[in-house]
């Protein structure tokens, strides 16, 4: 789909219409992590937009502390300038302590979380054979350790009140290659080790939603349809830049994550899914590419 497809696809904006009303997330409290650049940060500022207090979480506070572009202060000036309401609380969801620090500190900034996006994660593009051990180790600690510290955590919160979400990120690299024989394939090597941890993001989006299903709580997984132009992803060549006609506008990975996180409970929990189906389904786009139509999604978007 080229840029003047998705201009044309694009339909309206889902929050159209809703501000004459009430913000789909007047009062909420939310936690985004991953917020300093890319789908955190177009998830964060739409949030806001739609009534949030956000605690916007990162690694990288300040411009220049990091080799990519974007940072927690850019997120939450840009947030407030737009009269949003947000704070920059740095952490390394890798890290127990950082985890509890974050949910300590949102708890002291605006109260109890509502709503925890967890979108942060760490990839290094190497094969099996060479990837060093110590790199595994924390890859898996970031993409998913991170998002079962933050859940256990925030769910303190969310069950003596029955209601919350929990909205985690995938991404298509959890769709495995299927059974051998690979005489012709095209491989992408180096994504076993992120492909495996969001496979487990998946299933354990699943497999926690059924648990606090009774306590009122929405657990929900979306990944791309599209490779999203971010400085993450252009970086490591998988897009160009925002014109590249394989990508997906930012922007629908946060509208996507808006309606999981508002939906009623019995609508979505449990959903394993892709940015571009939810939106046509909500009438935000009318047609799609990509996983979810002219491909098929991982297992668990299938159940």
């Amino acid at each position: 789909m080229g840029r003047d497809e998705i201009a044309k696809s694009r339909g309206p904006s889902i929050t159209k219409g809703d501000h004459l009303e009430m913000p789909k997330l007047k009062g909420k409290v939310a936690i985004v992590t991953g917020a300093s650049r890319g789908i955190g940060k177009a998830i964060a500022e739409l949030f806001a937009k739609e009534g949030a207090r956000v605690v916007c979480s990162a690694r990288t506070l300040k411009e220049g502390e990091h080799p990519l572009e974007g940072s927690l202060e850019t997120t939450v000036a840009g947030i407030r300038k737009t009269g949003g309401e947000a704070t920059a609380v740095t952490c390394d969801v890798s890290s127990e302590a950082d985890c509890e620090k974050l949910v300590a500190q949102t708890h002291q900034l605006y109260g109890p979380v509502d709503v925890l996006v967890n979108n942060a994660a760490l990839s290094y593009f190497i094969p099996v054979k060479d990837f060093p051990p110590k790199r595994w180790m924390r890859s898996f600690a970031v993409n998913v350790h991170g998002p079962f510290m933050l859940s256990h955590l925030v769910l303190k919160d969310m069950i003596p009140r029955k209601s919350g979400s929990i909205v985690n990120i995938s991404s298509g690299a959890a769709i495995g290659p299927g059974r051998g024989p690979y005489k012709n394939a095209t491989v992408f090597r180096g994504g076993v080790c992120y492909g495996a941890e969001k496979a487990a993001l998946e299933r354990f989006t699943q497999g926690l939603a059924e648990e606090v299903y009774d306590d009122g709580i929405s657990v929900t997984c979306v990944s791309p349809s599209q490779v999203v132009a971010t400085p993450g992803t252009v970086h490591h060549h998988l897009v160009t830049g925002p014109d590249d006609p394989s990508g997906e506008p930012v922007q629908w990975m946060a509208q996507s994550a808006l309606i999981l996180a508002t939906e009623p409970l019995d609508k979505v929990t449990g959903l394993v899914t892709y940015s571009q189906p939810l939106l046509k389904q909500y009438g935000v786009i009318e047609k799609g590419v990509g996983i979810g139509f002219g491909r098929t999604g991982s297992g668990y978007s299938l159940i």
